[in-house]
């Protein structure tokens, strides 16, 4: 029987401490592990662990919001001029251009729309891991649908495909780039590959607990073929002692797209930092942000079969994914994690969850959460 909690580990500022009480009053925390964190401005207003295991120094793998280190390590490439999101993918990355992908744009490429969320065959798990092994193949592969026409979410493959073209133009992979651009001189809680000495600090995510009939919530619209075919092999093992394997490679590895490691509180100051800055200026200018939040296309996504918004790598806000106004930014995991700014109330919010919730995606407390939180801001 679940046991409602009532009490949690850490801070909450006044303003957002009735939210808090009352979901954990009303036992919507459950007995899952979870931890929220937020900065409004650059003032950490929530950092708090719910849960019989879990602690604010705990650090989980929080799936796809791993790829907001993607968006930012670009976006960074951006603010010093060194990348051209209107260029050609192959100017920077030659053998690119083969197989019809020469006028793929580096804009068109970091918003789902190049056709490549896999390859035919389809990439092995060491390929995935391996960004320069996996490029090569990425860069041989004719797009599965024409550049431009269509997006899909690139679950994987664009963590491998960012990772290059940061590899052409720095020397280093993406996880090198932003471990030592960005992580390690700003102190960050998110890692791309996390240190042997911070495996006791990690804890293993658990798989969705079992539910039938009305209990289990349908996604709005079943993927097809593309998206069975692009998907395949992404749940966590039900076994776990291969669960605990798999998490200590994924974690040790750091895929850029789905692999990073980190606290709530890592998450939200990931994009305190890039936007307003914690620990000195800030990471990017408003203007480098606004080219990475600007929507690039909106739709049916041709690979989860769901309604979706893209920026440049990050998510835009959407029904049934409401994380904020119109001009916030950031990105959902499976497992129920999320990470995002809000321009317009200056919140910076991170939510790792430990037990994927069902269906999967964004936990849906998550969401209830940052929405009360941008109405305690921004008052009717």
């Amino acid at each position: 029987m679940t046991v409602p909690t009532t009490s949690f580990d850490g801070y909450v500022a006044a303003p957002f401490r009735p939210l808090i009480d009352g979901i954990a009053e009303r036992g919507e925390f459950g007995d899952d592990d979870i931890q929220i964190a937020a900065y409004a401005g650059s003032e950490l207003v929530l950092d708090i662990a719910i849960g019989p295991e879990i602690t604010r120094e705990s650090l989980l793998i929080p799936y796809s919001v791993s790829k907001n280190t993607i968006a930012m390590s670009i976006g960074l490439l951006l603010e010093r001029g060194q990348l051209d999101l209107d260029a050609p993918v192959a100017r920077y990355w030659p053998e690119f251009a083969a197989a019809g992908k020469a006028a793929i744009t580096v804009r068109q490429l970091l918003s789902h729309q190049a056709g490549l969320p896999q390859t035919a065959p389809r990439l092995t798990r060491d390929e995935l891991a391996d960004t320069v092994r996996g490029a090569e193949l990425l860069a041989a592969q004719r797009p599965l649908w024409h550049p431009g026409s269509a997006f899909g979410y690139h679950a994987v493959t664009i963590g491998i495909l960012g990772s290059e073209i940061v590899r052409r133009i720095t020397g280093r992979t993406l996880a090198e780039f932003y471990e030592q651009e960005i992580r390690r001189p700003r102190a960050l809680d998110f890692y791309l590959g996390l240190p042997e000495e911070l495996e006791p600090r990690a804890l293993d995510l658990l798989p969705m607990r079992p539910v039938t009939g009305s209990a289990a919530p349908p996604f709005p619209r079943t993927p097809g073929q593309l998206g069975v075919y692009v998907m395949a092999g992404g749940a966590i093992p039900a076994d776990e002692d291969e669960r605990r394997r798999q998490a200590w490679r994924d974690r040790a590895i750091g895929m850029p797209a789905a692999g990073a490691t980190a606290s709530a509180r890592g998450i939200a100051a990931l994009f305190a930092e890039s936007t307003v800055g914690l620990t000195g200026a800030p990471l990017l200018s408003a203007d480098t942000i606004a080219q990475l939040a600007q929507p690039q296309v909106a739709g049916i996504d041709e690979v989860i079969g769901i309604e979706r918004r893209y920026g440049i790598v990050f998510q835009k806000p959407v029904p049934g994914l409401l994380f904020g106004g119109f001009r916030a930014f950031g990105h959902d995991g499976m497992g129920g994690a999320l990470g995002f700014h809000d321009p317009e109330t200056g919140i910076s919010f991170g939510y790792i969850v430990r037990r994927m919730p069902p269906p999967g995606g964004c936990d849906a407390r998550a969401l209830r959460i940052a929405q009360a939180m941008r109405s305690i801001v921004l008052p009717a």
